[in-house]
């Protein structure tokens, strides 16, 4: 069943032409939700296909007035706004955020904030729960981790906040990811993978339209939750590091799809050009050992997890980032 549900509440979307945004404005709107959305070229973006439905706003989200005007009588506010590229996050991210805290506390707004695993350093790992230690050895850690500092301070303030943190993301829509980005190339039938990590080391993966239908229900509890509340996803826990391979590979067709190490002693020397070289060798250590997630605090609340099939959650991927022609409607993340 997918859960629907009839309202006639208002979000705030930040990021909305994003991976999680984008997701969780079609979430949104199917339930009912009037959505707006933020975005500097508003009049551009709202001529696309499928982004009529929204009611787009000009302004920055690096403006407080124009995130405070956008965020007027709204219930809900899903900053899932990053820098592009990776670059200037120390610049973009803790601004933003800031922004977001004074417009949700002007109207009484919760926000909503997809989680990342960059806030735990490998002291942490393998198994994280929501009380984990945060020591992060990079910068892009530490800036998530003032983040969500700064939220949880803000409770005290009246502001309430949603952390749902997921592992690494793929799906049809889902925009800059290791999955995208590395094992396949968008546009072009798969002649090969390229691993990150290697056979026999975990993984956790999160197909986004789940992540999307997780929040939603989470936000559709709003009784059940704290001023400040942080949950964690299980998603595709990835045991050997094989299933999201053999997974391609059986969409693709051809379960002797050949497997290729992905060159991380390049990224050292290219860093120095390419920014994105950089950050990615930062988080080499969450492919160098295995991330996994508890979700019994989220079970607790809603008893179960939304959860596509592997499979299916594969093949609508590849179909969305053009890697294989589609097929007949998919049924996400209504498990």
């Amino acid at each position: 069943m997918n859960n629907e549900t009839t309202t006639t509440k208002t979000a705030l979307v930040l990021g909305a032409t994003g991976g999680i945004g984008g997701e969780m404005a079609r979430k949104l709107q199917a339930r009912g939700w009037q959505v707006r959305a933020l975005h500097r070229n508003a009049a551009e973006v709202a001529a696309r296909p499928g982004m009529q439905q929204y009611d787009w706003i000009a302004g920055d989200a690096m403006q407080r007035a124009d995130v405070v005007a956008a965020a007027r009588d709204v219930d809900l506010i899903v900053h899932a706004v990053n820098p592009p590229g990776y670059q200037r996050w120390a610049e973009l991210v803790l601004p933003m955020i800031d922004n977001s805290i004074a417009a949700a506390q002007d109207f009484g707004a919760r926000i909503l904030l997809p989680g990342t695993v960059y806030n735990y350093g490998p002291d942490a790992l393998p198994n994280l729960s929501e009380d984990s230690a945060q020591r992060p050895l990079t910068r892009k850690g530490a800036i998530r981790v003032e983040l969500e500092r700064r939220l949880q301070a803000a409770a005290g303030d009246n502001v309430r906040s949603l952390i749902v943190r997921a592992g690494d993301f793929f799906g049809p829509h889902s925009g800059n990811n290791w999955f995208s980005q590395c094992l396949v190339k968008p546009g072009k039938i798969p002649t090969s993978i390229t691993n990150p990590g290697k056979q026999g080391l975990g993984h956790q993966w999160t197909y986004l339209p789940d992540l999307a239908e997780t929040m939603m229900r989470l936000i559709e509890r709003e009784e059940a939750l704290e001023a400040f509340a942080t949950f964690q996803m299980h998603g595709h826990w990835d045991a050997d590091g094989m299933q999201m391979i053999n997974a391609i590979r059986r969409a693709v067709g051809n379960p002797a799809l050949p497997l290729r190490s992905f060159p991380w002693w390049l990224l050292a020397p290219a860093s120095p050009f390419v920014p994105l070289f950089k950050e990615m060798k930062e988080m080499r250590y969450l492919w160098q050992q295995p991330v996994r997630m508890s979700n019994q605090r989220l079970l607790q609340v809603l008893g179960h997890e939304p959860h596509t099939p592997l499979d299916e959650a594969v093949r609508a991927t590849l179909e969305g980032l053009g890697c294989l022609p589609a097929s007949k409607q998919h049924n996400t993340a209504t498990v």
